[in-house]
């Protein structure tokens, strides 16, 4: 038996994944931890999950929140807005936690998220094996290559913040472990890596059951129509209104052959609760609503592509920010569906992307292989069985 402790960020998309693995190693035998923010993980890796609070006050990160980052920045400036405003603030509270997680529970393995970047860091100073969690594969594409002079600032960023929190002598960038990547996703999506080299192992999707806020209105679902799902995740409510009206008006001019549901947490669009063509609600049970679609439309969030894709159901993807751009680029790379614009995309734009994965086999088949992709290649199972092996390793050494 070993033990796994896992750091997570407060993001719900970066916990996910985690929360299928760590369920596979409980299963098998393992002890499984967390350090993060306890109501967050709790409520998405169930009430007995032990958290050890990090940040300790379980406050948000000395006001690191990646949400109320301006929609309109974009480029180096938006990584400047990411790194400065977000990551290193999150890192530079939550070391303080992660050691004392580590301390309480002696871990042999650290899994830290790629935005965690204090659980890789305390890890390498403290000695312990750590695997990367790769809940998106944007970062295997090296985007600052052809940027030197972000790239150097970027790496100066990270080498000031591992001299305040780390082992100011060690090396490497802590997004990518020397022992182990886990890439929630496969080639056939992702393309081939630029970065991380054989220390990644692409796993495929995590998924596992996840509780439910409220009941779906299933009786409502009519099976003569295709279901179209429209969702812009959890983190993008504060620029997602005008995109869900312009869908809506879209899917409801469709209305002989299309049903929507459009996911609206702030009930932007008014609908009421007969609306048989646009079913809206705040929260939706995402997993097992995508069982019976035939389109997402969505921001490209690397769980919500993928999830889709698991299910084999083509998607129109309109970036925001951050690693949205980058995942829509794989998914219209793969044919897996069509890329539009987002602050431009009208209803005639949204309706004819819709039209076309609905109407073309092409976006489907493509879907269909990157599903039989991700099936392959293990999920949770499998990446419980790389932090095992890591874990062994890390034993005989000793």
């Amino acid at each position: 038996m070993s033990r796994f402790l896992f750091v997570v960020p407060p993001l719900v998309g970066h916990i996910n994944p985690a929360v299928g693995v760590a369920a596979a190693l409980t299963c098998r035998g393992h002890q499984v931890a967390w350090a993060g923010e306890p109501l967050l993980v709790r409520r998405l890796a169930g009430r007995d999950a032990t958290v050890h609070p990090c940040p300790p006050d379980g406050e948000a990160a000395g006001g690191a929140d990646q949400s109320v980052r301006p929609s309109e920045i974009r480029g180096p400036e938006a990584l400047r807005f990411l790194w400065e405003r977000f990551l290193v603030p999150l890192a530079e509270a939550m070391a303080p936690g992660v050691r004392r997680a580590v301390d309480a529970f002696r871990p042999d393995v650290v899994v830290a998220d790629q935005q965690a970047l204090a659980g890789a860091l305390v890890a390498e100073d403290l000695g312990l094996p750590w695997a990367t969690s790769a809940t998106t594969s944007a970062e295997f594409t090296d985007a600052l290559a052809s940027m030197p002079r972000v790239a150097a600032w970027n790496a100066a960023l990270l080498g000031e913040l591992r001299s305040r929190i780390g082992d100011p002598a060690g090396s490497g960038d802590p997004r990518f472990s020397p022992y182990l990547v886990l890439a929630f996703s496969t080639p056939e999506l992702a393309g081939p890596p630029a970065r991380g080299g054989d220390r990644v192992r692409w796993v495929g999707p995590s998924l596992t059951a996840r509780p439910s806020a409220a009941a779906f209105p299933w009786k409502r679902l009519d099976p003569r129509r295709s279901l179209v799902l429209v969702t812009l995740g959890t983190a993008n409510t504060d620029v997602g209104a005008r995109f869900l009206d312009r869908a809506a008006q879209a899917l409801r001019a469709r209305s002989d052959r299309v049903q929507a549901v459009v996911v609206d947490p702030e009930g932007t669009l008014g609908t009421g609760p007969g609306d048989r063509d646009v079913i809206t609600l705040p929260v939706v049970p995402q997993l097992e609503l995508l069982a019976h679609a035939d389109a997402v439309v969505c921001h490209a969030g690397h769980n919500t592509v993928c999830e889709a894709l698991w299910h084999g159901v083509p998607l129109v993807v309109a970036p925001i920010r951050d690693d949205q751009p980058v995942v829509a680029a794989q998914v219209a790379d793969a044919g897996a569906g069509v890329r539009i614009r987002f602050g431009r995309a009208s209803a005639d734009t949204i309706g004819a992307a819709v039209d076309t994965v609905l109407t073309d086999p092409r976006p489907r088949d493509a879907a269909h292989t990157i599903a039989r992709a991700f099936r392959s290649a293990g999920g949770a199972t499998a990446a419980a069985r790389h932090l095992e092996r890591l874990a062994v390793g890390r034993k005989e050494e000793a």
